[in-house]
């Protein structure tokens, strides 16, 4: 206990109302705290992938959400991966922003040759 940070120790306080008796139950909330730590990043970083491809498709710029929605894919599909979401759940989220990108290529206008 004596090796453990304050701000580590601080945040297993706050996850939970009552500290743990056993080692193996402190060095469970230490691992709790940090795949929850790791989680919350990932998903965090989904959400903001899949706004910016919302917002290139709001936008009418078809080029640049294809490219975030490439990177949006990766993420969902690592997290998916990694059971940090469930698959079907990327799955559809993919899905759904495939489709807008689409519909938007469709109703722009073709340039000329």
């Amino acid at each position: 206990m004596a090796g453990r940070s304050l701000s580590l120790k601080n945040q297993e306080q706050k996850t939970c109302k009552t500290m743990p008796n056993t080692k193996t139950a402190e060095k469970r909330l230490r691992q709790n705290v940090a795949h929850r730590a790791r989680n919350r990043s990932v998903t965090r970083a989904i959400r903001t992938q899949c706004r910016k491809v919302r917002e290139a498709v709001a936008a009418g710029d078809a080029e640049r959400a294809e490219t975030e929605f490439r990177l949006a894919a990766k993420c969902l599909d690592r997290a998916g991966a990694k059971k940090i979401i469930h698959r079907n759940a990327a799955a559809r989220v993919k899905s759904r922003l495939a489709a807008k990108i689409k519909a938007i290529k469709q109703s722009s206008p073709l340039s000329p040759p």
